[in-house]
């Protein structure tokens, strides 16, 4: 599964972008936020991604989860959104 690291200064139109493009082609994305702000800009891009793939009869499901991830030699808790595509019936 594909993994997209979202920042604070992420442009969440760039990110939602990526998400649809994975749902279409794999039907899987898996996003990662560090942070209040990293966080804030993957919900929204999550929010307009599902605003992109709707017209073409696709709908998503997203499992939030904390995550460890040790980055630097330092263990930082992450927000990993696991999600997943499927079509409209």
């Amino acid at each position: 599964m594909e993994t997209l690291k979202v920042s604070g200064k992420s442009r969440p139109n760039a990110v939602a972008g990526a998400i649809a493009a994975l749902l279409r082609s794999q039907g899987e994305v898996e996003v990662q936020a560090i942070g209040p702000a990293a966080v804030n800009q993957a919900v929204k891009a999550i929010a307009i991604a599902r605003g992109y793939i709707i017209p073409e009869n696709l709908d998503m499901h997203v499992q939030p989860a904390f995550v460890k991830l040790d980055i630097e030699n330092e263990e930082r808790t992450a927000v990993r959104f696991a999600v997943k595509g499927y079509k409209l019936s």
